[in-house]
Protein backbone atom coordinates (compact mmCIF):
# COMPACT_ATOMS: atom_id res chain seq x y z
CA UNK A 1 0.00 0.00 0.00
CA UNK A 2 1.56 3.31 -1.25
CA UNK A 3 2.39 5.76 1.97
CA UNK A 4 0.57 8.48 0.68
CA UNK A 5 -3.05 6.77 0.90
CA UNK A 6 -5.14 9.33 1.99
CA UNK A 7 -2.08 11.94 2.54
CA UNK A 8 -0.88 15.15 1.03
CA UNK A 9 2.24 14.65 -0.97
CA UNK A 10 3.23 17.96 0.23
CA UNK A 11 5.17 18.94 3.08
CA UNK A 12 3.50 20.18 5.65
CA UNK A 13 5.46 23.10 6.49
CA UNK A 14 4.55 24.11 2.22
CA UNK A 15 1.45 23.83 3.03
CA UNK A 16 1.29 26.26 5.66
CA UNK A 17 3.75 28.56 3.76
CA UNK A 18 2.23 31.89 2.86
CA UNK A 19 4.20 32.72 -0.45
CA UNK A 20 5.60 35.80 -1.11
CA UNK A 21 3.77 38.38 -3.39
CA UNK A 22 5.42 40.43 -5.84
CA UNK A 23 4.23 43.96 -6.87
CA UNK A 24 1.94 43.42 -9.66
CA UNK A 25 3.27 43.39 -13.22
CA UNK A 26 0.24 44.82 -15.01
CA UNK A 27 -0.46 43.56 -18.44
CA UNK A 28 -2.99 46.92 -19.16
CA UNK A 29 -1.72 49.21 -21.54
CA UNK A 30 -0.87 52.54 -20.74
CA UNK A 31 -1.10 52.32 -16.97
CA UNK A 32 1.46 55.25 -14.97
CA UNK A 33 3.40 52.06 -13.35
CA UNK A 34 4.60 53.46 -9.54
CA UNK A 35 4.32 50.49 -7.58
CA UNK A 36 7.31 48.69 -8.21
CA UNK A 37 10.16 50.72 -7.59
CA UNK A 38 11.75 50.42 -10.91
CA UNK A 39 14.01 53.25 -12.27
CA UNK A 40 12.01 55.15 -14.93
CA UNK A 41 14.83 55.19 -17.43
CA UNK A 42 16.20 52.54 -19.47
CA UNK A 43 19.75 51.38 -19.08
CA UNK A 44 22.46 53.28 -21.02
CA UNK A 45 22.88 52.67 -24.27
CA UNK A 46 26.05 50.82 -24.04
CA UNK A 47 24.82 48.37 -21.81
CA UNK A 48 22.23 47.74 -24.43
CA UNK A 49 24.75 47.47 -27.58
CA UNK A 50 26.44 45.20 -25.26
CA UNK A 51 23.77 43.03 -24.63
CA UNK A 52 22.83 43.27 -28.07
CA UNK A 53 26.29 41.72 -29.22
CA UNK A 54 26.24 39.19 -27.26
CA UNK A 55 23.44 37.26 -28.33
CA UNK A 56 25.32 35.27 -31.21
CA UNK A 57 26.69 31.69 -30.69
CA UNK A 58 27.40 32.14 -27.05
CA UNK A 59 23.91 31.27 -26.50
CA UNK A 60 24.29 27.57 -26.78
CA UNK A 61 27.42 28.02 -24.28
CA UNK A 62 27.11 27.98 -20.36
CA UNK A 63 27.77 31.29 -18.85
CA UNK A 64 30.69 31.43 -16.46
CA UNK A 65 30.11 29.41 -13.39
CA UNK A 66 31.10 32.06 -10.87
CA UNK A 67 30.84 34.96 -12.98
CA UNK A 68 34.65 36.11 -12.39
CA UNK A 69 34.76 38.94 -14.48
CA UNK A 70 31.90 40.74 -12.96
CA UNK A 71 33.53 39.89 -9.70
CA UNK A 72 36.79 41.16 -10.71
CA UNK A 73 35.40 44.56 -11.92
CA UNK A 74 33.23 44.74 -8.25
CA UNK A 75 36.46 43.94 -6.72
CA UNK A 76 38.34 47.25 -7.85
CA UNK A 77 34.96 49.34 -7.32
CA UNK A 78 35.03 48.30 -3.45
CA UNK A 79 38.37 47.96 -2.91
CA UNK A 80 37.96 44.25 -1.63
CA UNK A 81 39.29 41.22 -3.36
CA UNK A 82 36.96 38.97 -5.93
CA UNK A 83 36.88 36.34 -3.49
CA UNK A 84 34.68 39.14 -0.94
CA UNK A 85 32.33 38.65 -3.58
CA UNK A 86 29.58 36.16 -4.76
CA UNK A 87 27.18 37.66 -7.39
CA UNK A 88 24.06 36.03 -7.27
CA UNK A 89 20.15 35.66 -9.80
CA UNK A 90 19.37 38.58 -8.26
CA UNK A 91 20.17 39.90 -4.33
CA UNK A 92 16.75 37.62 -3.76
CA UNK A 93 18.73 34.56 -4.74
CA UNK A 94 21.41 35.57 -2.09
CA UNK A 95 19.25 36.21 0.91
CA UNK A 96 17.84 32.78 0.32
CA UNK A 97 21.42 31.50 0.08
CA UNK A 98 21.91 32.97 3.60
CA UNK A 99 19.26 31.60 4.73
CA UNK A 100 20.33 27.78 4.11
CA UNK A 101 23.96 28.70 5.21
CA UNK A 102 23.96 30.50 8.33
CA UNK A 103 20.88 29.08 9.84
CA UNK A 104 19.50 25.42 11.36
CA UNK A 105 15.76 24.73 10.78
CA UNK A 106 14.99 25.97 14.02
CA UNK A 107 16.91 28.89 14.76
CA UNK A 108 16.27 32.49 14.20
CA UNK A 109 15.61 34.39 11.61
CA UNK A 110 15.69 37.95 12.25
CA UNK A 111 14.71 41.50 11.02
CA UNK A 112 12.78 44.64 11.87
CA UNK A 113 9.56 44.93 10.78
CA UNK A 114 8.11 46.69 8.81
CA UNK A 115 10.59 45.53 5.88
CA UNK A 116 11.39 43.37 3.29
CA UNK A 117 8.41 40.73 3.00
CA UNK A 118 10.59 38.30 1.35
CA UNK A 119 12.08 37.91 4.74
CA UNK A 120 9.71 35.76 6.32
CA UNK A 121 8.82 33.21 3.72
CA UNK A 122 12.59 32.50 3.40
CA UNK A 123 12.67 31.58 7.16
CA UNK A 124 9.62 29.96 6.51
CA UNK A 125 10.63 28.00 4.01
CA UNK A 126 13.61 26.90 5.54
CA UNK A 127 12.16 26.10 8.79
CA UNK A 128 13.65 28.83 10.78
CA UNK A 129 12.18 31.01 13.70
CA UNK A 130 10.90 34.39 12.55
CA UNK A 131 11.73 36.68 15.16
CA UNK A 132 10.19 40.37 13.68
CA UNK A 133 11.25 43.17 15.79
CA UNK A 134 9.35 46.94 15.56
CA UNK A 135 11.28 50.08 14.31
CA UNK A 136 11.55 52.80 16.30
CA UNK A 137 8.83 55.82 16.05
CA UNK A 138 8.71 56.82 12.08
CA UNK A 139 10.17 53.46 11.09
CA UNK A 140 13.62 54.76 12.38
CA UNK A 141 16.23 52.41 13.25
CA UNK A 142 16.50 51.40 17.41
CA UNK A 143 19.30 51.57 18.92
CA UNK A 144 21.56 48.64 20.96
CA UNK A 145 20.85 49.98 23.97
CA UNK A 146 16.72 50.82 23.45
CA UNK A 147 16.51 46.81 21.93
CA UNK A 148 18.47 45.52 25.03
CA UNK A 149 15.61 47.20 27.34
CA UNK A 150 13.06 45.83 25.04
CA UNK A 151 14.28 42.35 25.29
CA UNK A 152 12.55 41.04 22.14
CA UNK A 153 15.84 41.58 19.84
CA UNK A 154 18.07 38.54 20.14
CA UNK A 155 21.60 39.36 20.04
CA UNK A 156 22.63 35.99 19.59
CA UNK A 157 20.41 35.30 16.46
CA UNK A 158 22.27 33.27 13.68
CA UNK A 159 20.91 35.67 10.83
CA UNK A 160 19.75 39.17 10.70
CA UNK A 161 18.37 41.44 8.06
CA UNK A 162 18.80 45.30 8.26
CA UNK A 163 17.20 47.34 4.92
CA UNK A 164 18.96 50.57 4.84
CA UNK A 165 17.62 52.65 3.19
CA UNK A 166 14.34 51.04 4.69
CA UNK A 167 11.98 49.29 2.90
CA UNK A 168 8.94 49.84 2.30
CA UNK A 169 9.14 53.03 4.63
CA UNK A 170 12.10 54.77 2.05
CA UNK A 171 13.81 56.08 5.67
CA UNK A 172 17.89 56.02 5.50
CA UNK A 173 19.86 55.37 8.24
CA UNK A 174 23.59 56.32 9.37
CA UNK A 175 26.72 54.16 9.22
CA UNK A 176 26.92 54.90 13.03
CA UNK A 177 23.90 53.80 14.12
CA UNK A 178 24.26 50.45 11.32
CA UNK A 179 27.54 49.93 13.28
CA UNK A 180 26.51 50.25 16.59
CA UNK A 181 23.89 47.48 15.67
CA UNK A 182 26.45 45.11 13.85
CA UNK A 183 29.33 45.22 16.73
CA UNK A 184 26.27 44.19 19.29
CA UNK A 185 25.46 41.15 17.08
CA UNK A 186 27.11 38.10 17.58
CA UNK A 187 25.54 36.45 14.29
CA UNK A 188 25.39 37.32 10.59
CA UNK A 189 24.37 40.42 9.91
CA UNK A 190 22.91 41.44 5.97
CA UNK A 191 22.42 44.93 5.53
CA UNK A 192 20.19 44.99 2.08
CA UNK A 193 21.31 48.28 0.32
CA UNK A 194 19.06 47.34 -2.38
CA UNK A 195 17.92 51.08 -2.53
CA UNK A 196 21.78 52.61 -1.38
CA UNK A 197 22.30 54.89 -4.52
CA UNK A 198 19.27 57.14 -3.89
CA UNK A 199 21.11 57.98 -0.38
CA UNK A 200 23.53 60.50 1.30
CA UNK A 201 25.57 57.39 3.01
CA UNK A 202 26.39 53.35 2.70
CA UNK A 203 27.64 50.90 4.94
CA UNK A 204 29.74 49.29 2.63
CA UNK A 205 32.94 49.87 4.45
CA UNK A 206 31.04 47.59 7.99
CA UNK A 207 31.25 44.45 5.25
CA UNK A 208 34.88 45.04 4.93
CA UNK A 209 35.58 45.76 8.48
CA UNK A 210 33.68 43.13 10.28
CA UNK A 211 33.84 39.46 9.51
CA UNK A 212 30.37 38.23 10.02
CA UNK A 213 28.61 41.47 7.83
CA UNK A 214 27.53 41.22 4.48
CA UNK A 215 26.29 43.88 2.28
CA UNK A 216 23.56 43.44 -0.01
CA UNK A 217 23.43 44.74 -3.46
CA UNK A 218 21.78 44.86 -6.85
CA UNK A 219 21.56 45.71 -10.31
CA UNK A 220 18.05 46.02 -10.61
CA UNK A 221 16.59 48.84 -8.26
CA UNK A 222 19.11 51.58 -9.49
CA UNK A 223 20.75 50.07 -12.64
CA UNK A 224 17.64 49.66 -15.05
CA UNK A 225 18.75 45.49 -15.04
CA UNK A 226 15.42 44.02 -13.43
CA UNK A 227 14.81 41.66 -16.50
CA UNK A 228 18.08 40.40 -16.32
CA UNK A 229 18.42 39.71 -12.51
CA UNK A 230 21.79 40.63 -10.99
CA UNK A 231 22.55 41.22 -7.74
CA UNK A 232 25.91 40.60 -5.34
CA UNK A 233 27.07 40.33 -1.86
CA UNK A 234 30.33 41.77 -0.31
CA UNK A 235 31.70 40.71 2.97
CA UNK A 236 34.24 38.22 4.70
CA UNK A 237 36.02 35.57 2.00
CA UNK A 238 34.65 32.97 4.70
CA UNK A 239 31.16 33.60 4.63
CA UNK A 240 31.06 34.29 0.93
CA UNK A 241 32.60 31.02 0.15
CA UNK A 242 30.17 29.01 2.11
CA UNK A 243 27.69 30.50 0.12
CA UNK A 244 29.46 29.75 -2.86
CA UNK A 245 28.88 25.94 -1.69
CA UNK A 246 24.94 26.66 -1.68
CA UNK A 247 24.47 28.57 -4.70
CA UNK A 248 23.38 27.14 -8.46
CA UNK A 249 26.22 25.25 -10.82
CA UNK A 250 25.29 28.53 -13.34
CA UNK A 251 23.47 30.66 -11.25
CA UNK A 252 23.73 33.89 -12.82
CA UNK A 253 22.80 33.90 -16.75
CA UNK A 254 25.58 35.08 -19.52
CA UNK A 255 23.72 38.12 -20.65
CA UNK A 256 23.08 39.39 -16.95
CA UNK A 257 26.61 39.28 -16.68
CA UNK A 258 27.46 41.11 -19.79
CA UNK A 259 24.69 43.49 -18.94
CA UNK A 260 26.00 44.31 -15.25
CA UNK A 261 29.97 44.55 -16.94
CA UNK A 262 28.72 47.34 -18.96
CA UNK A 263 26.85 49.04 -16.30
CA UNK A 264 30.30 49.30 -14.62
CA UNK A 265 31.64 50.51 -17.43
CA UNK A 266 29.16 53.09 -17.75
CA UNK A 267 28.40 54.20 -14.44
CA UNK A 268 28.33 58.09 -14.87
CA UNK A 269 25.31 57.69 -17.27
CA UNK A 270 23.67 56.28 -14.23
CA UNK A 271 24.76 58.70 -11.48
CA UNK A 272 22.75 61.55 -13.69
CA UNK A 273 20.06 59.64 -13.38
CA UNK A 274 19.89 59.13 -9.62
CA UNK A 275 20.21 62.63 -9.48
CA UNK A 276 17.11 62.90 -11.84
CA UNK A 277 15.16 60.73 -9.55
CA UNK A 278 16.46 62.10 -6.56
CA UNK A 279 15.09 65.56 -7.52
CA UNK A 280 11.82 64.18 -8.99
CA UNK A 281 11.57 62.37 -5.61
CA UNK A 282 11.46 66.14 -3.40
CA UNK A 283 9.30 67.97 -6.15
CA UNK A 284 6.84 64.61 -5.51
CA UNK A 285 7.06 64.85 -2.17
CA UNK A 286 6.70 68.68 -2.00
CA UNK A 287 3.62 68.46 -4.37
CA UNK A 288 1.94 65.97 -2.06
CA UNK A 289 2.46 68.09 1.00
CA UNK A 290 0.43 70.80 -0.04
CA UNK A 291 -2.84 68.10 -0.81
CA UNK A 292 -2.54 67.08 2.71
CA UNK A 293 -0.63 64.22 2.33
CA UNK A 294 1.97 62.90 5.13
CA UNK A 295 5.11 62.06 3.30
CA UNK A 296 8.33 60.49 5.41
CA UNK A 297 11.56 61.63 4.54
CA UNK A 298 13.47 59.25 1.81
CA UNK A 299 16.75 58.40 0.63
CA UNK A 300 15.01 55.49 -2.33
CA UNK A 301 13.46 56.00 -5.53
CA UNK A 302 10.43 55.82 -3.73
CA UNK A 303 8.35 57.55 -1.27
CA UNK A 304 5.98 56.71 1.66
CA UNK A 305 2.69 58.85 2.32
CA UNK A 306 -0.42 59.05 4.64
CA UNK A 307 -2.83 60.18 2.07
CA UNK A 308 -5.52 62.69 3.53
CA UNK A 309 -9.21 62.43 3.93
CA UNK A 310 -10.02 58.65 2.89
CA UNK A 311 -8.20 55.63 3.80
CA UNK A 312 -4.85 54.44 1.53
CA UNK A 313 -6.57 51.35 0.31
CA UNK A 314 -9.23 53.77 -1.27
CA UNK A 315 -6.66 56.13 -2.64
CA UNK A 316 -5.16 53.10 -4.20
CA UNK A 317 -8.47 52.33 -6.17
CA UNK A 318 -9.72 56.21 -7.01
CA UNK A 319 -5.64 56.34 -8.35
CA UNK A 320 -6.18 53.20 -10.17
CA UNK A 321 -9.25 54.22 -11.69
CA UNK A 322 -7.15 57.28 -13.11
CA UNK A 323 -4.74 54.27 -14.19
CA UNK A 324 -2.01 54.94 -11.85
CA UNK A 325 -0.78 51.78 -10.23
CA UNK A 326 0.79 52.63 -6.70
CA UNK A 327 1.24 50.20 -3.71
CA UNK A 328 -0.81 49.26 -0.92
CA UNK A 329 0.35 47.14 1.82
CA UNK A 330 -2.60 45.34 4.23
CA UNK A 331 -0.20 45.00 7.45
CA UNK A 332 -1.51 47.40 10.57
CA UNK A 333 1.90 48.92 10.81
CA UNK A 334 1.51 49.93 6.88
CA UNK A 335 -2.40 50.36 6.04
CA UNK A 336 -2.28 53.58 6.50
CA UNK A 337 0.17 54.86 3.71
CA UNK A 338 1.14 54.29 0.16
CA UNK A 339 4.18 53.36 -1.49
CA UNK A 340 4.84 55.67 -4.83
CA UNK A 341 7.95 54.95 -6.73
CA UNK A 342 9.50 57.90 -8.18
CA UNK A 343 8.92 57.93 -11.78
CA UNK A 344 10.03 60.20 -14.50
CA UNK A 345 9.19 63.75 -14.56
CA UNK A 346 5.46 63.15 -16.75
CA UNK A 347 4.66 60.37 -14.44
CA UNK A 348 5.32 62.80 -11.31
CA UNK A 349 3.04 65.10 -12.95
CA UNK A 350 0.32 62.59 -13.81
CA UNK A 351 0.73 61.36 -10.65
CA UNK A 352 -0.10 64.88 -9.09
CA UNK A 353 -2.90 65.68 -11.26
CA UNK A 354 -4.70 62.78 -10.05
CA UNK A 355 -4.13 63.43 -6.59
CA UNK A 356 -5.25 66.89 -6.53
CA UNK A 357 -8.81 65.47 -8.48
CA UNK A 358 -9.26 63.08 -6.30
CA UNK A 359 -8.66 65.32 -3.06
CA UNK A 360 -11.26 67.56 -4.35
CA UNK A 361 -13.61 64.82 -4.62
Amino acid sequence: MSRFKGKSRIRPLVRALTAYVPGEQPKIRGLVKLNTNENPYPPSPKVLAAIKAAVDGRLRRYPNPTADALRGKLAKLHHCRPDNIIVGNGSDELLALATRAFVEPGETVQFFNPSYSLYPVLAEIHGARVNAVPLAKEFGLPTAPDLRRNGAWDFSAPLTFVTTPSAPSGRGYGTAELEELCRAQNGVVILDEAYVDFARENAMALALKYPHVIVSRTFSKAYSLCFQRVGYFVGDAELIAALQKLRDSYNVNGLGQVGALATLADLPYYRKNFQRIIAARQRLSEGLRALGFGVLPSETNFIFVRPPKIPAEAWLEKLRERRILVRWFRAPETRDFLRITVGTEAQVRALLKAARQIARM
